[in-house]
């Protein structure tokens, strides 16, 4: 079995490792999808299916978009 790490910025961001990134097929603007299992988290490019959910869902989530949202949610 391989491992890779990678650091979080200020900002949790995280470059995925070249071995990940060869193993999924990744480029450059890829959408990866997290898929959650209580403490075992898993990651893998995400599928046109996911896409199109994850796409009819984001026009319904407009009740959190206000600035009162934004602060209270910022640190994150």
């Amino acid at each position: 079995m391989q491992s890779a790490m990678s650091k979080l910025t200020k900002k949790y961001q995280a470059t995925v490792p070249k071995i990940v990134r060869k193993k999924l097929g990744l480029s450059a603007g890829d959408i990866i999808a997290f898929e959650i299992d209580d403490d075992i988290i898993k990651l893998r490019k995400a599928r046109p299916i996911d896409i199109e959910f994850s796409s009819a869902l984001v026009p319904t989530l407009s009740e959190w978009e206000s600035q009162n949202d934004e602060a209270a949610y910022d640190d994150l």
